[in-house]
């Protein structure tokens, strides 16, 4: 019997070209495409779904993991990551972890993951040890997303969080600012994310640049939402005199600064300004001052990278900044030198202003 590796040896193609070809999948060439259906001719091949799926050994499946899907980051970096896939001709397996430390440990220090995917993305989900010894067992090729995950063998596609936190901070400073005040992440998060960490850093760096000292009192923790960006304004304004401007860690705790802000009779960006991190799909509604990050484009690149080594080398190339790496056999290949690290930028809206003159 005839089977789909026969179809990719005469055709010189991988079977997961042969898979795309056969189905119609826009993301082979016109000339790949005549070349294994004329290979499918020859060797009169009839396409099974159970075979195209599982030639090789391969589920045709992969496994995405995000801490919460219903945040703007993860939501809009699993939908690019989706589409890239069902192009490529593979499934998704959504792994939602609802910000829970038990969910975590079961989807990867069990067999959960064992023979049902090809690959994995990690998408902003630190690991504890047990969990890349747990990877390491699934001998998978795999990809991380934003900070705080480092996967030995696995490449890492983020922003710098460190930069876009100063540039946020400077942002401020050359408007005039020098009463800053910054909201960011709850250290005490079940599943520990780090970016919040990277931020703050940078806001206390850049401070520090102009001359200025970190104020404990300026400076709250809180949930990265915007319940979370509401109840740590209301928190900071009872601290006493206000500051005349605020950096949210994130979009989301930007738009509940925002509700507190408006709630307790103080005006944006008259009284106090407000910028946040993100570009999400309502700051331009809201006019909301952020340092966008391209978060579709990660997903994207880190699609595109987690492919690679599963044959999927003829879809297009990537055009951001970074080069996309060319594979060889499905196995976890060397982490790069650094990071696949993209580039944010200032977008300057109605929320940020110089202080008012007194």
């Amino acid at each position: 019997m005839t089977k789909i590796d026969d179809v990719a040896r005469l055709a010189g193609v991988s079977t997961a070209t042969v898979s795309r070809a056969l189905r119609g999948l826009p993301t082979v060439s016109a000339a790949t495409r005549r070349r294994v259906l004329a290979a499918a001719e020859q060797l009169q091949y009839a396409v099974s779904p159970s075979a195209s799926r599982l030639a090789g050994g391969r589920t045709g499946t992969v496994a995405v993991i995000v801490p919460r899907i219903t945040r703007w980051f993860f939501s809009t970096v699993v939908e690019a990551v989706e589409e890239f896939l069902h192009q490529s001709g593979y499934d998704l397996l959504l792994h939602n972890l609802g910000g829970r430390e038990q969910t975590r440990q079961r989807v990867l220090r069990t067999a959960n993951l064992h023979k049902r995917v090809d690959a994995v993305m990690l998408v902003a989900t630190p690991l504890r040890p047990a969990d890349r010894s747990a990877l390491a067992a699934l001998e998978l090729p795999g990809v991380t997303v934003s900070s705080g995950t480092d996967v030995p063998g696995w490449p890492c596609v983020r922003i710098d969080d460190v930069a876009a936190a100063r540039a946020a901070t400077r942002h401020l400073l050359d408007l005039g600012h020098r009463r800053i005040a910054h909201i960011s992440g709850d250290p005490d998060d079940e599943l520990a994310f780090t970016a919040h960490l990277d931020r703050r850093r940078g806001y206390r760096e850049e401070l520090r640049a102009a001359g200025l000292p970190a104020d404990p009192g300026l400076d709250v923790e809180s949930m990265f939402s915007i319940d979370g960006g509401h109840r740590a304004t209301v928190q900071l304004l009872a601290r006493g005199e206000p500051p005349t401007a605020i950096f949210a860690a994130c979009d989301e705790m930007a738009m509940g600064a925002l509700t507190a802000l408006r709630e307790a009779g103080l005006r944006v960006p008259q009284d106090v300004s407000v910028i946040g991190i993100d570009d999400h799909d309502l700051s331009a509604v809201l006019g909301l001052s952020t340092i966008a990050q391209p978060a579709a484009e990660q997903g994207l690149l880190a699609a595109r990278l987690l492919l690679d080594p599963l044959g999927g080398r003829d879809v297009e190339p990537y055009a951001g900044p970074a080069p996309r790496p060319r594979g060889g056999a499905v196995a976890a290949r060397p982490a790069p030198a650094a990071p696949v690290i993209l580039p944010t930028r200032l977008v300057v809206r109605e929320s940020t202003a110089p202080p008012r003159a007194d």
